[in-house]
């Protein structure tokens, strides 16, 4: 099993918080002390980190807190995102996946191939782009659970192997073209404002009636369960968030007077869909249970009845086909698809963007919103440099040192949960 909580036996990364007894909000911040101290670090080095970039690169040049670059910058750490999502799933299980950039790249040419040789609707390209990662990622993850090859040896045979699956399918030198409408939309089209306050009063609608609902039935079964004032203040947090992310997006952002550009880009709400998606599969469902109950311990979660193997080839299927659609959203930003694509620092920025966010790299603990933040994190260092114009050797120096820090963090941390015995 994952790291256990001794007065609840429940996963102390992800179901713990379930029954812990916070009468009221000085138990809640007591406890939440308490798990700090212990190492339960979760995702709050990143958002420190975060504020300190956005007060500095804020201060160094006026141009990073425009909402111009503000909208330009979600944009930029959406493919990150959607990659440090499906590698979560990986990193989780203790293992790693060094293909997913390149798997990202060839799904994209697939969805590209059969869009633009084929003449298939984007939905029908981007299906069979999803297809592929999803074979590439059963292919990964048998050899790994039941040929017992490490991933580090099978994914790194893939890196090398499908950068030649793209050469072959493009040629060397050569691109195809992304002009479908609606992919191309995903990266250079934004939500109507309207539809965009619509969306943002259902997310925190919805948000705020599964809060209240699972405190209700916490009470009604007498479990543990935190102070109402705390669930108000998560669900007011959380409003707060979306609806000024909302209107500060909304505003036209134009730098030219007789040219709009308002909205919220429609990569952003692709984040936000799959985010929910992950979160409950990882937080709500058996399967997701199984995962860090692996992840923290694969030998006793073999003998409570877990298939282990079966846990690993579907985290390594997940992975993949999250790159593929990382792949497609890069490839929407970029317009084309070519040989590089997926290659370079794509990978080694996806999993700095897990592990920053609050991943664990010794598997067992970490979530979907951890690679959302680390990604962010990433893509402001990006961002914020090249405003500064700097070099780019600077950039590699400055994420290569957040990304020591955040392991020497998770080092550290699991330490200290090792000498408290949790």
């Amino acid at each position: 099993m994952s790291t256990i909580d001794k007065t609840s036996g429940l996963a102390d990364a992800d179901f713990a918080g379930d029954a812990r007894k916070q009468s009221n909000l000085g138990d809640a911040f007591t406890d939440y002390v308490g798990r700090l101290r212990g190492g339960e670090m979760g995702s709050l080095p990143a958002l420190l980190g975060l504020v300190v970039l956005y007060v500095v690169f804020g201060l160094a040049n006026d141009k990073f807190l425009g909402l111009l670059n503000q909208a330009n910058l979600v944009v930029q750490a959406g493919s990150i995102c959607l990659l440090a999502m499906g590698l979560v799933f990986v990193l989780l299980l203790g293992e790693i996946d060094l293909s997913a950039g390149v798997t990202g790249g060839v799904c994209a040419t697939f969805t590209a191939l059969a869009i633009v040789d084929h003449g298939q609707p984007w939905w029908v390209g981007v299906l069979v782009g999803v297809a592929v990662g999803a074979l590439i990622g059963f292919v990964m993850g048998c050899l790994v659970a039941y040929l017992g090859i490490p991933s580090f040896v099978v994914t790194l045979a893939f890196f090398l192997g499908l950068q030649g699956v793209i050469l072959k399918l493009i040629g060397e030198g050569g691109s195809v073209p992304v002009r479908d409408e609606v992919l191309r939309g995903l990266a250079i089209k934004n939500i109507p404002p309207l539809m965009g306050w619509i969306g943002a009063i259902v997310i925190v609608a919805v948000f705020a009636l599964l809060s209240l609902r699972q405190y209700r039935v916490q009470v009604a079964r007498d479990l543990s369960r935190p102070p109402f004032a705390l669930v108000l203040i998560k669900i007011g947090a959380l409003a707060a968030v979306v609806l000024v992310i909302t209107g500060l997006l909304n505003q036209n952002r134009s730098i030219r007077p007789n040219f709009v550009i308002e909205g919220i880009p429609w990569v952003l709400p692709v984040i936000v869909a799959l985010l929910v998606l992950w979160t409950f599969v990882l937080g709500r469902t058996a399967w997701g249970r199984h995962l860090y109950a692996v992840g923290g311990n694969a030998e006793a979660a073999r003998r409570a009845g877990i298939n282990v193997n079966r846990m690993k080839v579907t985290a390594f299927m997940i992975c993949s086909s999250m790159a593929a659609l990382a792949g497609v959203m890069a490839a929407s930003y970029s317009g084309k698809v070519s040989p590089s694509s997926g290659g370079g620092n794509v990978l080694l920025y996806a999993v700095g963007a897990a592990v920053i966010g609050g991943t664990s790299l010794f598997g067992g603990r970490g979530k979907a919103i951890n690679a959302v933040i680390g990604g962010v994190v990433i893509a402001v260092i990006a961002n914020g440099l090249g405003l500064l114009s700097q070099a780019s050797w600077i950039n590699f120096v400055v994420t290569g040192a957040v990304l020591l820090l955040a392991a020497s963090v998770d080092a550290i941390s699991r330490r200290r949960r090792s000498a408290a015995g949790i």
